[in-house]
C-alpha cells in the first residue's frame, strides 16, 4: 500500500469520525437507535443485542451507499484519466470549498437545506434497519455533507474503483464504529455525551479544518509531502510491521 493511499485511508476514517460528532449527528444517536429498535432507553440498555444488531444493519446499509459513492467517483476519475492533474487541483478547490463551508465562511443554500429522508415508520424488522441506512445515506444532513463531499471528491482523484470504494469504506468505518459502540451501551454513551456536548461547536471547526489542509494539498501537489513527513514521524519499529 502506498504512502498517499495509507494517508487517505486515516483522513477518511478520520472524517468519518468527525461525521459521527458533528452537531446534527451526535446528538440524535439515542433516538436513531430507539427509532431502529423500537425500545426505550431502559430496553436498550437490556436488550443491548437486539440494540447492536439493528445498529449493525443500519451501518451496513448507509456503507453500502458510500461504497457505491465511492466505486462511482472512482470510475469518473478514470474516465478523465488524461486530465488527472487538473482533476486533482480542481478536487483541491472543491475540498477548500467544503472546508470554507464547515467553518461557516461560505454558506451554501442547497447544503444548508436539510435533506434526511424523514420516515414517519420504519420498516418492520431488521430488514427496516438496513432500508432505514441506506435512506440516511441517501439523503445525508447538511452537516455531514461537506465532510462527505470531501471524501468523495479525495475518491474521484484514486487510481482504481477498488481504492476509492475502500476509502469511502474507511469514512464508513469511522462513522459506523462509534454508533455500534453507542447502541451496545447507550446508557454510558449518554454519560460521556454530557460531558462532551460544550465541544460540538469545535467539531465542525476541525472538519473545516482538516478539508482545507487536504485541499490545499492536493492543489499545490503535495499531498505526497505529507505522507513522507508522516512517515519519517513513524517510529522504524512500527514501520516494519506495517
Amino acid at each position: 500500500m502506498t504512502e498517499p493511499t495509507s494517508l487517505g485511508f486515516v483522513l477518511a476514517f478520520t472524517a468519518g469520525l468527525l461525521s459521527f460528532l458533528s452537531p446534527c449527528v451526535l446528538p440524535l444517536v439515542p433516538s436513531y437507535i430507539g427509532f431502529l429498535t423500537g425500545l426505550s432507553l431502559e430496553e436498550m440498555s437490556s436488550r443491548r443485542r437486539v440494540a447492536f444488531t439493528h445498529a449493525l444493519l443500519f451501518v451496513a446499509g448507509f456503507s453500502l451507499i458510500f461504497l457505491l459513492l465511492g466505486a462511482s467517483a472512482t470510475a469518473l476519475g478514470r474516465a478523465l484519466h488524461q486530465q488527472r492533474v487538473w482533476l486533482e487541483r480542481l478536487g483541491g478547490l472543491l475540498i477548500i470549498g467544503f472546508g470554507l463551508i464547515c467553518l461557516g465562511v461560505i454558506r451554501v443554500g442547497a447544503l444548508q437545506a436539510d435533506r434526511r429522508v424523514h420516515l414517519q415508520h420504519k420498516p418492520v424488522g431488521y430488514l427496516g434497519s438496513l432500508l432505514v441506512g441506506m435512506a440516511f445515506a441517501a439523503g445525508w444532513t447538511p452537516c455531514i455533507g461537506p465532510i462527505l463531499g470531501g471524501i468523495f471528491t479525495l475518491a474521484s482523484a484514486t487510481e482504481t474503483v477498488g481504492r476509492g470504494m475502500a476509502l469511502l469504506g474507511a469514512y464508513s468505518a469511522g462513522l459506523a464504529v462509534p454508533f455500534l459502540l453507542a447502541a451496545w451501551a447507550v446508557d454510558g454513551f449518554l454519560e460521556w455525551f454530557q460531558r462532551f456536548r460544550r465541544f460540538l461547536p469545535w467539531v465542525m471547526r476541525v472538519s473545516g479544518a482538516l478539508l482545507l489542509l487536504v485541499g490545499i494539498l492536493l492543489l499545490t501537489g503535495k499531498f505526497t509531502v505529507l505522507a513522507g513527513w508522516l512517515r519519517d514521524l513513524t517510529p522504524e519499529s512500527l514501520l516494519n510491521h506495517l
